[in-house]
């Protein structure tokens, strides 16, 4: 499966993801969507999966769950929205980890692009993906794409949007 993972749009969806994404099997959203019509212009193009984050109102919050844990091609996978960063993670998120045992642990929030592996956790994956929307202190808008495959990830890429603020053509 190939994935588009995206997080921190608040309200504002870059025409480009779209493009981005057009050969991905299924979308992640790991939170601050900001406006439900984000999701709904996800929706009509790829199969989409979210979580919820701390800026998104009542009608996100009712549709979109704090924490999502399922399974993808052998792989257990988390996604919320607040996670903190290896081996700092936030601490509801710590108590956490060892329940879900994720291989791959997805977050937003900090708006700060960020993947590894931590050794602590069994080379579970960490993935932020930063942010794709024009709010927040994040020069470079991003979103990540990568293929899950028989336990395994693969080509993982970072698509860089353009600065905050600006549209690439």
């Amino acid at each position: 499966m190939k994935i588009g993972l995206i997080s921190d749009t608040h309200g504002w969806l870059d025409p480009n993801v779209i493009a981005h994404f057009a050969q991905c099997d299924e979308v992640w959203h790991a939170g601050d969507i900001g406006e439900l019509d984000v999701a709904r212009e996800l929706e009509k193009h790829k199969p989409l999966r979210a979580v919820h984050g701390n800026i998104d109102d009542r009608e996100i919050r009712i549709r979109y769950p704090e924490d999502l844990v399922f399974d993808c091609e052998g792989m257990r996978i988390w996604i919320t929205h607040i996670g903190g960063t290896p081996p700092r993670y936030n601490p509801r998120v710590k108590k956490l980890l060892t329940v879900h045992k994720p291989a791959i642990f997805i977050c937003g929030h900090s708006h700060i692009l960020c993947i590894g592996r931590d050794p602590s956790l069994n080379e579970m994956l960490y993935v932020n993906p930063g942010a794709a929307g024009n709010h927040g202190f994040h020069h470079m808008r991003t979103i990540v794409r990568f293929d899950i495959s028989s336990g395994g990830v693969s080509d993982v890429e970072v698509i860089e949007l353009g600065k905050r603020g600006q549209l690439l053509s």
